[in-house]
Parts: structure tokens; C-alpha cells; sequence
């Protein structure tokens, strides 16, 4: 998200572990963040109700809070419950990394108009169209019923490829160089984020379950021809 902010905005940031060879990134402190108009929350998803309630007392009038986590009904109900009303809330879900932002000109982007008692909703949607990505607004429950699928059932396919042992042969088709390419995508990533993806997102689970009983459904009438 740096990458695009870098070419409108003069970023300040606070990380508990910062990194100073972040190119155009000023890491500061947390009091000094807060005092911005407009503050991006980018931490696991794990862990962002307890980053909320810590700054929730300590945000100023005119303050708006967006959020980048990749499930939104959890991050959103967080926010709505916990911040004050005079803070904006812009809920968002870049659905690209580092990698795919510099070689990729086909990104895409959820928002959802959470909150917007600061008239920032129309300005950053903007934005984000200006620097070629695709904006898609929709609702959390909306984002998250389409994440179950595009997201959980990727990432578990990657993690479970990656568990079997898959690995590359000398007679490898396309296809199956796809799924090696899907293992590395998706377990390039951390296991945190896979874990919160698949706890997170209240319909990732039955998801997961639906697929199981696919290849149950496969097997049986494989065996159903041998009977």
C-alpha cells in the first residue's frame, strides 16, 4: 500500500519493528500517526481488535480510520462498535501484494463506505482509480461471502498441495505447473495470515467443508464403477 500512497502523500508510519530502509516512509511515534486526518490500519488481522481499542480514546475530531485487512465483517464490526462517532470509517481490501502491484496492471480493490462523516470516501475511491487499480465497491458480508471461495479455498489448496509433498517432474503439463505456481503464491505468505483468512471469515469454514465433500463425492462414484 505504500508503493501507491508514495505517489500522492508524505507517509508516516509506526511499527513496532520498523524498517528504516522503507524508501519514503517516515516511522515515527504512535502519538505523532495519530494526529493525521487519515490513518490506514495495516496489521494481522489477529490483532487488529486490540490495535483499535488502543487508539480508539486517542484519535482526534476529523479523523478517519481505513483499514486494509483481507476480511472485512470482522475489522468493520470492530470498528463500528469500538471508535467514536465523529471518527470516518473506509473499509478496504487490496487484493494485491508488493509483487503483484509492480507487475500487474489489472489490480483490484474492495471499498465499502462505512462511515464517511468526513467526505473522504469519494476522494480516496478517486484515488485508487487513478493509479489503474479497479474499484469494487460492495458490502462486508458481500466481500466476505466471495473471499470464502477466492481466498479460503485458495489458500487451503495451496497449504494442503504444499502438506502432500507436490513437486515438480520431468513430464509436468501446464495445469500442473499452475497448481506448483498456486503452492508458492499462497504459501509465500505467512501461516498467521492463512490461519486468520480461514478463522476470520465466518464463511470460510463451511466453504472448506463444502469442498471436502466434493472429493468425497468424486471417490464415491469412482467406487460405485468398481462395484
Amino acid at each position: 500500500m505504500a508503493n501507491i500512497l508514495q505517489k500522492g502523500f508524505y507517509i508516516k508510519a509506526y511499527d513496532l519493528n520498523p524498517n528504516d530502509g522503507f524508501h519514503g516512509v517516515e516511522f515515527t511515534d504512535l502519538k505523532s500517526v495519530l494526529k493525521e486526518k487519515v490513518v490506514f490500519i495495516s496489521v494481522p488481522i489477529r490483532h487488529f481488535e486490540s490495535v483499535i481499542l488502543e487508539i480508539s480514546s486517542k484519535l482526534n475530531d476529523g479523523t478517519t480510520i481505513i483499514d486494509v485487512c483481507s476480511v472485512k465483517k470482522h475489522p468493520v464490526d470492530i470498528m463500528e462498535a469500538n471508535l467514536p462517532d465523529n471518527v470516518g470509517i473506509i473499509a478496504t481490501h487490496p487484493m494485491f501484494g508488493p509483487d503483484s502491484f509492480r507487475s500487474n496492471n489489472r489490480l483490484k480493490m474492495m471499498m465499502n463506505n462505512t462511515r464517511d462523516v468526513h467526505g473522504q470516501f469519494n476522494f480516496w475511491r478517486r484515488f485508487f482509480k487513478d493509479q489503474g487499480i479497479q474499484v469494487m465497491e460492495m458490502s462486508p458480508d458481500q466481500h466476505d461471502h466471495m473471499a470464502a471461495q477466492t481466498q479460503g479455498v485458495t489458500h487451503f489448496l495451496g497449504r494442503m498441495l504444499k502438506e502432500f509433498g507436490i513437486k515438480k517432474t520431468a513430464i509436468d503439463t501446464q495445469g500442473f505447473r499452475d497448481l506448483l505456481d498456486l503452492v508458492d503464491q499462497t504459501c509465500n505468505d505467512t501461516w498467521e495470515l492463512y490461519a486468520d483468512l480461514q478463522l476470520y471469515n465466518p464463511y470460510t469454514k463451511k466453504m472448506i467443508k463444502n469442498l471436502k465433500e466434493s472429493t468425497d463425492t468424486l471417490d464415491n462414484r469412482l467406487k460405485e464403477l468398481q462395484s
